[in-house]
């Protein structure tokens, strides 16, 4: 019979380490904020989500995506009204682009 400890540290195994992600947001999105590096890598290596087998580049295509929709557009809003999924995601879906898109390229 396995211990509880042992089944956390077999979940915590299951999940990627801060520094691992913030080094790979920081390479992959030289335009993002420090601060919002630190946001999604703290939530893709906090937050309970079975990333098993999941490269990082998912876990942080997934976490950007999920952040910016919540949290940057009126996609809350716009479901509140009644708009389909699917039609409120359409909707807000270049604002994301563009800001994901933005993050790609360095600073100048």
């Amino acid at each position: 019979m396995i211990s509880r400890a042992e089944r956390r540290r077999r979940r915590r195994k299951q999940w990627f380490n801060q520094p691992e992600v913030e080094d790979f947001i920081r390479r992959e999105y030289p335009g993002c904020p420090d601060i919002a590096v630190v946001h999604f890598a703290t939530r893709i290596c906090t937050v309970p989500k079975n990333w098993r087998g999941a490269p990082v580049a998912t876990a942080v295509d997934v976490t950007m995506q999920n952040e910016l929709r919540h949290q940057l557009t009126d996609y809350d809003q716009l479901m509140l009204v009644g708009v389909r999924r699917k039609d409120a995601r359409r909707r807000v879906q270049p604002k994301i682009d563009a800001m994901i898109g933005a993050w790609r390229k360095r600073p100048t």
